[in-house]
């Protein structure tokens, strides 16, 4: 006899979870818990990294990446108007940058910060600065599109009210366009913070002291002092102690602006 639609599903979904369930305790009863929990669980090495994993490590990234997102929001904003502009040379500067960072892996970019710059011109930059300029290009490349979409989801009723009063275009675009846009892109604005922070994790790639060290970095070295990857699973706590709220923090901005925010349904 032939199953319905229904009885097909209900079939589909039995297999799938006896699979899981097999799989789960094939697992439970193969795997040396004793090594994992040493490889990963070591209580000792893991009460060792503290408090300099918080009290340094984490409060470098946080640094980092709050000062590289600063950058990166006001570079972006500048570009998503040159992109918005009546001039055609600012349009085509501004295409410009954003496609070549865009294109390149946040890598090259911090390799040419922290060493293709110094030895171009001569100077000594200091890390923070070096970190910060990295990250805010490579943010700025992406936040820019953004900023552009938020722009050119704003009703033009809005505008065209706003300058029935009597303001001027420029007024128009500071005090009614782009604080509409920020309330737009909210949400993609919150996942670019995200990724910078993870991006942050490269700067283990310029060298450091004890004292500036970052997640990353921390967990290579303390990795190098202690038998095991506790410092990785330690460290990989932390980055969630900071990207978790955030997600949590983009999906509910995502629910509530989602309708009102966007009413053109522009993808940001």
């Amino acid at each position: 006899m032939a199953l319905t639609r229904r009885q097909r599903a209900r079939l589909s979904r039995g297999i799938q979870y006896g699979i899981a369930i097999a799989v789960v305790v094939v697992v439970a009863f193969t795997a040396d818990w004793g090594v994992i929990a040493r490889t990963f669980f070591n209580v000792e090495v893991a009460a060792g990294l503290f408090p300099a994993v918080i009290t340094t490590a984490l409060l470098n990234t946080l640094t980092f990446t709050v000062l590289g997102f600063a950058l990166a929001l006001a570079l972006g904003l500048v570009l998503a108007l040159m992109r918005l502009s009546s001039l055609g040379v600012y349009r085509w500067v501004a295409t410009v940058y954003i496609e070549f960072f865009r294109g390149l892996p946040a890598l090259l970019i911090f390799i040419a910060i922290g060493f293709g710059v110094p030895l171009a011109f001569q100077v000594q930059l200091d890390r923070l600065v070096t970190i910060t300029a990295a990250l805010g290009i490579v943010g700025s490349a992406y936040i820019a599109e953004t900023i552009r979409a938020g722009i050119q989801a704003v009703p033009k009723g809005q505008v065209e009210a706003a300058r029935s009063l009597g303001m001027s275009p420029a007024r128009t675009m500071v005090f009614v366009v782009i604080p509409q846009a920020f309330r737009i892109i909210l949400p993609p604005l919150t996942n670019e913070l995200i990724l910078l922070t993870k991006d942050s994790s490269l700067a283990f790639l310029l060298g450091t002291t004890l004292t500036q060290q970052e997640l990353a970095q921390f967990g290579r070295a303390a990795l190098n002092q202690n038998p095991g990857l506790t410092p990785i699973l330690v460290v990989g706590l932390c980055y969630l102690i900071i990207t978790l709220p955030l997600s949590f923090l983009a999906r509910r901005l995502e629910r509530r602006f989602g309708s009102a925010g966007n009413p053109q349904g522009v993808d940001v």
